[in-house]
């Protein structure tokens, strides 16, 4: 294994654990404030309960997500040190402020977990607030410096050096906003229907007490909502896409001719090498439409830039779609989930609390499937037109060795997790 490929996978593994624990850190806060937020209104002890028991989770996974964190800075420079040297004056405002963010979250994360019976009720209900609005902004402060790499601006380079810097570029261009917004919201679907399907579980083993009833509802109205709006903040990810790496959308949507009134395609496996797409579906002019506004606009495909410098279109393609249908399906679910919850008044049938508990993992899947996207659709580069990947790896030959250190290192935190989190599930509700 090459340096190269050695650096790609584990930078490949730790983006992919991280990512769970920024999103898990985004909507859980959430989760927890509203039940808390519910017990102050209606003094239903169930509520107050729900609360404790997500704090507690948040808690944990605060702390594994702080450690896989710290492990990937470390690793940003330990395996892309020509990219740091030549990104880290632009990027550190950016990567400066999320530090602000997650001391923010870490001092009132330790308040709201000691301040049951020590704070007044709404006193201890407003020391949740900066907990979920500063895991919110760190992960729109980390994407500020992923926008950056897609979409570079507000510098100036000479001889290969940064010689000037706006403080603001990474959130001046265009990349950051569409992207801050529909990442924010893939957190909260994932984590809303990932909560939802615990408490789904719960019920379909003869736990249906008002614990588990409101925990379902609570959970899977997050990931709905954020599921209904998702659409909205993808269709602007689109076109900002179309405008600034008009090469990844083209292999997102294996689109492969340049033309007017381009269509949409769903499924599909593309051929890099003929052009050509089989068992796909075309929907007329819609990409024209997604991407520009207008049904009968140009978009550009493959065939107009370089072979080294198009993307693995096969596995953007799949990738996007796996993200797009699983986002589907869970409006699909929730919008189910609710016309039943009406009809039956509040009783949710066995049928459908199985249907929750298979959709459960649909929203962490869609948001890996979303992160491959944006990071495989801007290959070769790692600063889009300004540096390339095998232009930014360390020159170190024993990367190999790094990667095995890591893979066990996050393997150990994950059985950590699993183990913590499975105690706290089995204590009573408290």
């Amino acid at each position: 294994m090459t340096a190269l490929t050695a650096a790609r996978v584990q930078m490949e593994l730790s983006l992919a654990f991280h990512i769970v624990f920024a999103a898990l850190g985004i909507g859980m806060p959430v989760l927890m404030l509203v039940a808390e937020g519910l017990h102050l209104r209606t003094k239903k002890p169930h509520y107050r309960e729900l609360a404790k028991k997500w704090g507690k989770a948040t808690a944990l996974l605060f702390v594994v997500g702080a450690v896989s964190g710290t492990a990937l800075s470390f690793e940003l420079g330990l395996l892309w040190p020509r990219f740091m040297a030549f990104a880290g004056p632009v990027l550190g405002p950016a990567f400066a402020l999320e530090g602000y963010a997650f001391l923010i979250e870490a001092i009132f994360v330790g308040l709201y977990l000691y301040g049951w019976d020590r704070m007044s009720p709404r006193a201890h209900f407003w020391s949740g607030v900066p907990v979920a609005v500063s895991g919110m902004l760190s992960g729109v402060l980390v994407v500020g410096a992923n926008a950056w790499m897609q979409s570079p601006r507000g510098y100036t380079a000479v001889a290969g050096k940064v010689v000037q810097v706006d403080m603001f570029a990474t959130f001046k261009n265009p990349s950051w906003l569409p992207l801050a917004v529909h990442s924010t919201l893939s957190c909260y679907i994932a984590v809303g229907f990932a909560v939802a399907g615990v408490y789904a579980i719960g019920m379909l083993r003869g736990r249906r007490d008002d614990y588990h009833r409101s925990g379902l509802l609570l959970a899977i109205s997050l990931g709905a909502i954020a599921a209904v709006l998702q659409p909205l903040s993808g269709h602007k990810v689109a076109e900002m896409v179309g405008h600034t790496q008009p090469e990844k959308l083209a292999a997102m949507e294996a689109h492969f001719k340049t033309q007017h009134g381009a269509p949409a395609l769903l499924g599909g496996i593309p051929n890099a090498d003929t052009g050509e797409v089989r068992y796909g579906i075309e929907i007329p002019k819609a990409l024209s439409l997604l991407a520009t506004g207008d049904p009968n606009g140009k978009v550009l495909g493959l065939e107009e830039f370089p072979r080294d410098e198009r993307p693995n279109v096969l596995l953007c393609h799949l990738a996007f779609d796996t993200m797009v249908g699983c986002g589907m399906a869970l409006i699909g679910l929730g919008g189910l989930f609710f016309v039943v919850w009406r009809k039956k008044k509040g009783e949710v049938p066995r049928s459908l609390l199985w249907l929750v508990g298979l959709g459960s993992p649909l929203g962490f899947v869609a948001l890996e499937a979303g992160w491959f996207v944006t990071e495989a659709g801007r290959q070769p580069w790692i600063i889009y037109r300004v540096m390339r990947v095998s232009e930014a790896v360390t020159p170190r030959t024993d990367v190999g060795v790094s990667l095995a250190v890591y893979t066990g290192l996050y393997l150990l935190l994950a059985v950590a997790l699993v183990s913590l989190l499975r105690a706290l599930a089995k204590k009573e509700h408290a």
